[in-house]
């Protein structure tokens, strides 16, 4: 009998096994690929969480699967925390299937060890979780969900005690606790009821959004007199199903924009996501329906949240007058336009805006425009959220954080991406652009004028099982053992290496540290403004390239992406092919 079988025997004699589960296991009791899948390895307890298919096993989303995890986390807070029963975990759920009994789930191991819980009556927004655990002090924040994967995933995330998502340091230690507990069927915990008369599990109403939603009235950049005053801006939102319908809703309504039309089919919370191909506001298609309430509205911008609302996407009018969505970069280049150019930069001590090391350099050109100083962070919002919590020891000011998979954050009283603020700032940025007789494409334009015309592009290479995997790592480890000189004729002034913290000066030929954490990455500085990055994905089967250029106008930036694509694509295949 193979390891997954016995693991399976342990599951199907357990007497008290969930009975749904039971259910489950007895359907595909005869189908060993489907079984063997659901019990052949651990679900993965990744840098911020696990996320995976809801179902029977121990690859799988279940109440095992999850008590294993937060027995591993209980232990991990008592060991290297202080007051933890009393400060306890606070706790916040989607709209997914088996969300809430997740977070139950979570609290009843929680109390097990006297950990106190406080936990939303309904479903909330990630961002909301993040401002939780900052408002009510807890020693961390977990988050259920699965952000926009397909409607047969959950997930589970960890924030620490400042509201970030634990950082790979924090993740470590977590996983090792995890791994001391051997038995996820027999993980100790309470019920609800004696939770609750215990008085360890709290239940959370209005008080959290009430407070959030005053911090996002005084994050305005608009003046008292605009603030106050009904705007003239049609404005169409979408939450595609899921948590971010009464935040967005009444912050757009205390910032005194009454022209909003909700896309009813998709504003009640649906765990089918069942008008879109993908809950993904990244992704045109999410738009569809927005789009056709946008023409019916004749609407200024169109707003959609992914289920989480932790990711804004924004559609616009192009040049032909269609709805168009701005990229990541696009639009996270708007906003900090906007930001800073209403902001005096004089006031902060050391103003700093954050991005990504894949994230347009359309933002750093920004930044230094109004004197504000960029700092580059790896992949993953929780890299911009644990430079946020140095600053108060270095005296520097956080002004905006943003990364091209449609995450921003612009106050930091959440320290995780936000869409709820990045909503507000975008509609009132759109507010000012039509007050100036334009659209967020022509203030888009105004910027490429002003600062080059840039562009950013990603492609990806799917190479699925351990061949894949094998695949992968073989073409990281031949570009990183014989780095390119030139891509696409374009000569390569530095080369970044994560993997080992170095960097390359060529024309100097002089290494550097490079002061982040250690990470499978390569990054390669151009002339003329551009640059590419490699990186396999940290949750798919997929090694992604990232590009970006600079050009004179968009016809030179779109040859120039394109020959560094090519190029990129040839590269990899003549890898694959052992031609390198």
């Amino acid at each position: 009998m193979s390891n997954w079988e016995a693991i399976f025997q342990k599951w199907d004699s357990f007497e008290g096994l969930d009975k749904d589960l039971k259910t489950e296991l007895h359907t595909i009791k005869d189908n060993k690929h489907a079984l063997e899948d659901a019990f052949y390895k651990e679900l993965t307890f990744g840098t911020g969480g696990m996320r995976g298919v809801l179902g029977a096993g121990v690859n799988r989303m279940n109440i095992y699967t999850v008590r294993k995890a937060v027995n591993g986390l209980a232990n991990y807070l008592l060991a290297n925390q202080v007051n933890v029963r009393d400060r306890g975990v606070v706790i916040a759920y989607d709209s997914r299937n088996m969300s809430k009994e997740f977070a139950v789930e979570s609290a009843k191991v929680l109390g097990s060890y006297g950990i106190k819980t406080h936990i939303f009556e309904s479903l909330r927004p990630t961002p909301l979780l993040s401002f939780a655990v900052r408002y009510l002090r807890t020693v961390a924040g977990i988050m259920i969900t699965a952000s926009h994967n397909p409607p047969e995933y959950n997930g589970f995330k960890v924030y620490n005690e400042t509201g970030a998502q634990i950082v790979p340091e924090e993740a470590n230690l977590i996983i090792e606790s995890i791994q001391k507990t051997k038995d996820e069927l027999t993980v100790p915990f309470l019920e609800k009821e004696e939770l609750e008369e215990k008085g360890l599990l709290n239940w959370l109403g209005y008080e959290i959004d009430n407070a959030y939603l005053e911090r996002l009235y005084h994050m305005t950049k608009m003046s008292e007199d605009v603030h106050q005053k009904e705007k003239n801006l049609q404005i169409v939102f979408t939450p595609l199903h899921g948590t971010a319908y009464n935040l967005v809703t009444k912050g757009l309504e205390q910032l005194n924009f009454p022209k909003v039309a909700i896309v009813k089919e998709q504003a009640e919370p649906d765990a089918m996501f069942s008008t879109v191909a993908s809950p993904n506001p990244e992704e045109h298609q999410a738009f569809s329906l927005a789009i056709e309430l946008g023409k019916e509205t004749d609407a200024d911008i169109l707003l959609g949240t992914d289920p989480d609302a932790d990711r804004l996407g924004v559609a616009v009018k192009n040049s032909a007058g269609e709805y168009q969505v701005l990229t990541g970069n696009q639009l996270g280049a708007l906003l900090l336009d906007y930001i800073l150019s209403h902001t005096n930069p004089q006031v902060y001590q050391n103003p700093r805006m954050i991005k990504t090391v894949v994230s347009t350099e359309l933002g750093r050109a920004i930044a230094e425009s109004y004197d504000v100083k960029t700092l580059d962070t790896l992949t993953g919002f929780k890299f911009i959220g644990e430079k946020i919590n140095q600053f108060d020891a270095t005296g520097e000011t956080f002004i905006f954080g943003f990364e091209e998979s449609y995450g921003y954050l612009i106050s930091s009283f959440a320290r995780d991406k936000d869409a709820v603020q990045a909503a507000m700032m975008a509609t009132e940025m759109a507010y000012y652009w039509k007050e100036q007789g334009k659209t967020l494409f022509e203030a888009l334009d105004v910027l490429f004028e002003r600062h080059g015309y840039f562009l950013e592009g990603m492609s990806s290479l799917t190479l699925k099982g351990k061949e894949g995997s094998e695949q992968i790592a073989n073409i990281m480890d031949a570009i990183r053992s014989n780095p390119l000189k030139e891509i696409a004729g374009i000569k390569v002034e530095q080369v970044e290496n994560y993997l080992t913290s170095e960097r390359m000066l060529m024309a100097e030929a002089r290494k550097e540290t490079i002061d982040l954490p250690q990470e499978n990455m390569m990054k390669f500085i151009l002339e003329q403004n551009a640059w590419v990055c490699l990186r396999p994905s940290g949750t798919e089967p997929k090694i992604k390239c990232y590009y970006g250029v600079c050009g004179k106008d968009k016809e030179d930036s779109e040859a120039k992406l394109t020959s560094l694509k090519e190029t990129m694509d040839q590269i990899i295949s003549d890898i694959l092919e052992g031609n390198e």
